[in-house]
């Protein structure tokens, strides 16, 4: 059974959290949104740069990767093996958001186009999504809103929950035969309630992506030895150097025997005694992503890693983001399309209904009953949420700090009245 001033009170900071963090959630699922299409965006206009028409027989790839070397920004440091005849060779060179690709024409040589990351339209969206671009401090806003969404989602179950029997109207359906604030109220609480989940799952998938509480997790990872396997980047494996190393040509048509999945890419040796590092990117089916390392010189494979081989955090890593971005295929695109939509409609109802509820000269926060006191397990709770969550600790705490501070003003002005 639910305590009634309990209720008010968790009901209170639902609120104040929510009307804070409104306008915030509405950037987030409408950029969300748009990045779900950014494949639909980009192919039609990259189509030029990265699809050439077949002609004769193609070049060596150690001859395209001299190309490469000549006319890239930076000298590549990988290259994408080819699925098709039409497909130009990408050398990319850096990682991450500092990636840039260029296409080589594999019959005649000829520079099809550069695609560099910061460049795209849909780069802006992601930025936007992940730092409101504000860089690193709108990194750190994005990830207060998110831990403070954590707990609107908690506070928003308890409110929402009935404390005596469920109705098929108010808890199923919105009503429609009362007033047109109780109408967007019960949207708001029944879309919010039924995919709590689903948003949390969600959530799960982009704190990674966040600056203290993603940098707190990798050290996680560390700690437990529960990440990637020390050798997966290959950079305490060596060549055993003998002779002339091989080709490009001779790595490739030996990586192109092995038949992995997904995008295959290519990283070149470091040096002389460097290696060359294979790899498939397939998050459709994370468990069928290798990572092997050849001697550069016979060409045989060093050390070969599974997905078997990484930690469990990090695979349990590896999928929420995917899952967030809905990589999984159809089923996932479609519905983080249709919780985007959702989460949209749920912010619009909420601020529909508050400035329905809302009195003139007033922000119309609930009022919590003067005796309540908040118990052990509430602060329990807490606790672990700001461990978990520090910014949102640290938010917290000022907020105890302010209202602290507020009502000793109070008694003090009433001490002085009377």
């Amino acid at each position: 059974m639910k305590k009634s001033k309990l209720n008010s009170w968790l009901w209170k900071w639902h609120f104040i959290a929510g009307l804070i963090s409104l306008p915030f959630v509405l950037i987030l699922s409408i950029t969300g949104t748009i990045y779900l299409f950014k494949s639909n965006y980009e192919t039609p206009r990259q189509k030029h740069i990265k699809e050439v028409t077949v002609i004769g027989t193609p070049i060596s790839l150690q001859e395209q990767r001299l190309i490469a070397n000549t006319n890239a920004i930076k000298k590549p440091n990988s290259v994408i093996i080819a699925t098709s005849p039409n497909q130009a060779t990408e050398f990319i060179s850096g990682r991450f958001g500092g990636k840039s690709s260029l296409f080589v024409n594999p019959y005649t040589g000829v520079i099809s186009g550069e695609i560099i990351s910061k460049k795209t339209d849909m780069h802006i969206v992601r930025k936007l999504h992940g730092e409101l671009l504000m860089g690193k401090f709108g990194t750190k806003i994005i990830e207060l809103i998110a831990s403070w969404m954590v707990v609107l989602i908690i506070t928003g179950l308890y409110v929402w929950w009935p404390s005596r029997a469920w109705k098929l109207k108010g808890y199923f359906i919105p009503r429609t035969n009362l007033d047109r604030r109780t109408f967007y109220r019960d949207l708001h609480a029944i879309l919010g309630f039924w995919t709590s989940i689903l948003l949390l799952m969600i959530l799960a998938g982009g704190f990674p992506w966040t600056d203290v509480f993603g940098n707190n997790f990798k050290q996680i990872q560390k700690l437990t030895n529960t990440g990637y396997p020390a050798t997966w980047q290959g950079n305490q494996i060596q060549s055993n150097p003998f002779g002339n190393p091989l080709t490009l040509d001779q790595i490739v048509a030996k990586a192109e025997t092995l038949k992995l999945p997904g995008e295959v890419t290519l990283s070149f040796p470091k040096g002389p005694k460097g290696v060359y590092s294979l790899s498939n990117f397939n998050p459709s089916n994370l468990s069928s992503q290798q990572k092997i390392h050849f001697d550069q010189y016979s060409g045989e494979p060093i050390l070969k890693h599974t997905w078997k081989d990484v930690g469990i955090l990090m695979r349990g890593r590896m999928w929420f983001m995917a899952f967030h971005q809905g990589e999984f295929g159809v089923w996932n695109w479609w519905l983080m399309l249709c919780t985007a939509i959702i989460l949209t409609i749920m912010s619009a109802s909420a601020i529909a209904s508050y400035v329905l509820r809302k009195r003139k000269k007033s922000w119309g926060v609930p009022k919590v009953p003067a005796s309540f006191k908040v118990g052990y397990g509430i602060i329990t709770i807490l606790m672990l949420l700001s461990v978990l969550f520090p910014l949102f600790g640290i938010s917290l705490t000022c907020i105890v700090i302010t209202e602290y501070i507020r009502k000793r003003m109070q008694i003090k002005k009433t001490r002085i009245t009377s």
